[in-house]
């Protein structure tokens, strides 16, 4: 566009000059040829040396673009292994949030553990509406006196428990954690004493939109096969 311009502006001023100068050769009797093709000749040459410094400039960002790209750090691909393995959660550093000693136990949707049946409306239906689920985040039963619905724990060798039930026999420093079968229940958990960590208090609700959201975030799922034994066997 800059050039563009240039060359205008040179072919409107040869224009100027030459209707001047035919003014000034009816006046003074000098061939305006004589000066109008000098003329030309000094405009040529500004044109085409407008191209040339176009042309060195245009080569210019060229270049510098080329090398732009050249030095530019190469990402690793999708398609790369990554070198070093992830560590587990309960290898991370939990020393910064509250914790609490709870003595937790193992349950089912089954009717050895609520007392309903598949055919039943509200089987594996919890307390707060939500389905039962072991994930990511699975759904826990606590007291909720000491963790509200919705309170979010790591417990260490289960995972991330997301309080979404109750449960007579669940008060005080106690949990129930969920398990899909009664068989997972004794070979992974069974009864334990553990520190668990309060990674964020519950406002005595839960969604199946808050459970999905915990469960679908990216940069959790390099964990989510750590805890979910039954679905990779």
């Amino acid at each position: 566009m800059h050039m563009k311009n240039t060359i205008k502006r040179l072919f409107m001023t040869i224009l100027f000059i030459a209707a001047v100068l035919t003014t000034f050769q009816s006046i003074s009797g000098v061939k305006a040829a004589t000066i109008y093709g000098g003329l030309i000749d000094e405009a040529r040459k500004d044109i085409q040396e407008g191209f040339h410094n176009l042309s060195l400039k245009s080569f210019g960002l060229a270049l510098k673009s080329l090398k732009k790209s050249v030095s530019a750090p190469t990402q690793i691909s999708s398609s790369e292994s990554v070198k070093g393995s992830v560590p587990t959660l309960e290898e991370l550093d939990w020393s910064k949030y509250p914790s609490k000693d709870v003595v937790a136990t193992g349950y089912t949707a089954g009717v050895e553990s609520t007392g309903k049946h598949p055919n039943d409306p509200q089987y594996g239906i919890t307390y707060s509406g939500v389905k039962v689920k072991r994930d990511l985040y699975s759904t826990i039963a606590a007291d909720t006196n000491v963790f509200p619905i919705g309170t979010i724990l790591f417990i260490p060798e289960y995972g991330y428990g997301v309080v979404a039930d109750t449960g007579s026999a669940i008060k005080g420093n106690r949990l129930d954690l969920y398990y899909e079968t009664v068989k997972d229940v004794y070979e992974q958990w069974g009864k334990k004493s553990v520190k668990v960590y309060i990674i964020e208090l519950g406002n005595g609700k839960l969604t199946e939109k808050d459970l999905t959201k915990l469960n679908e975030n990216k940069t959790m799922q390099v964990f989510r096969q750590q805890y979910i034994k039954t679905k990779v066997e």
